[in-house]
């Protein structure tokens, strides 16, 4: 059994087209019913304003699967902590052995998280699309553009954040880091107007985005509702939207946007069955598309197999 600390996993392990292929493969096998995974394990520290979750996921036929331990404590930012860390074991398939623990602490959950969203905006939104607009400014909020210019040729960054300073300072690492031209709004429906693309990456517990602040044409991806609790889309995004695509149905209906929305009756498709069945849904430029991603064990087995790969060859 090997133990891998974040340094050595982050080395090798970075955000780019290879790590996106193998995200990509296991939402795949997913719509081909080639998984076996379980609902996610989930609990509430209501004191301490945090939660746990443990997800899972095999993949016939993959050497590997994972179990990830994922804590997320949002007041941790106020102490100088991190908010989301955690380790991910690593199992041989064949003989149920530890083949290796990845105490990343949260690095694979945010890469693999980022990856997602770039997989919806790869499947679902305009190709031409240049401009993204972002709700939130933290980690995710970073990672989902640096995804996102894996699949788009991002220039032109929107964001809004409920604390105007945290804007300013993710305005201002995105124009170091990445060379984007990036605008701080005041509002969500402003940082909206122009977007190709809209990106939620919150932990809000109530919308954070209406239907009126979408503009004709844009793909939209919240990937913040991870938790019954948590709810970024009003719910009648999800029943005008043209196109309404989801990480997993049961999931999302549980702890994800459709879990505010129970009265829903309309199409609802798995991004994992449009990568399988390479199935075009955008048919206009004028439609919206709308992604949930409550993110799923086989993104976590995915990933972590991946670095275990390429770990050995290091």
């Amino acid at each position: 059994m090997q133990i891998y600390n974040r340094h050595q996993i982050a080395e090798v392990v970075k955000l780019d087209c290879a790590a996106l292929e193998a995200v990509e493969a296991g939402f795949a096998a997913l719509g081909r019913a080639e998984v076996e995974m379980p609902p996610i394990l989930s609990m509430n520290i209501a004191e301490s304003n945090g939660e746990v979750d443990v997800k899972t996921a095999h993949i016939h036929g993959w050497p590997r699967f994972a179990i990830k331990i994922s804590p997320g404590f949002f007041d941790n930012p106020s102490l100088g902590l991190p908010s989301l860390n955690g380790l991910m074991l690593l199992f041989s398939a064949k003989t149920g052995l530890v083949d290796a623990v990845l105490f990343d602490e949260g690095y694979l959950t945010d890469i693999r998280t980022a990856l997602a969203g770039a997989i919806a905006a790869k499947h679902l939104s305009r190709t031409n699309s240049q401009r993204v607009a972002v709700i939130g400014a933290g980690v995710q909020a970073e990672l989902q553009v640096a995804a996102l210019r894996l699949v788009r040729d991002i220039r032109e960054v929107h964001v809004y954040s409920r604390d105007p300073s945290k804007a300013q300072a993710y305005a201002t690492r995105m124009q170091d880091q990445y060379a984007l031209n990036v605008k701080v709004h005041d509002n969500a429906a402003s940082a909206c107007a122009q977007a190709d693309i809209v990106v939620t990456t919150t932990p809000a517990r109530e919308p954070v985005l209406n239907w009126s602040d979408l503009p004709k044409g844009v793909h939209v991806t919240a990937m913040g509702s991870d938790n019954p609790h948590k709810n970024e889309l009003h719910p009648t995004i999800l029943a005008s939207a043209d196109v309404l695509v989801v990480d997993r149905i049961s999931q999302s209906r549980a702890l994800g946007e459709l879990h505010h929305a129970p009265a829903l009756q309309r199409e609802v498709l798995e991004l994992g069955s449009l990568i399988s069945n390479q199935q075009s849904v955008r048919n206009s430029d004028q439609q919206i598309t709308v992604c949930d991603l409550t993110g799923t064990g086989v993104q976590d087995t995915a990933i972590a197999n991946y670095a275990a790969r390429l770990l050995e060859d290091a």
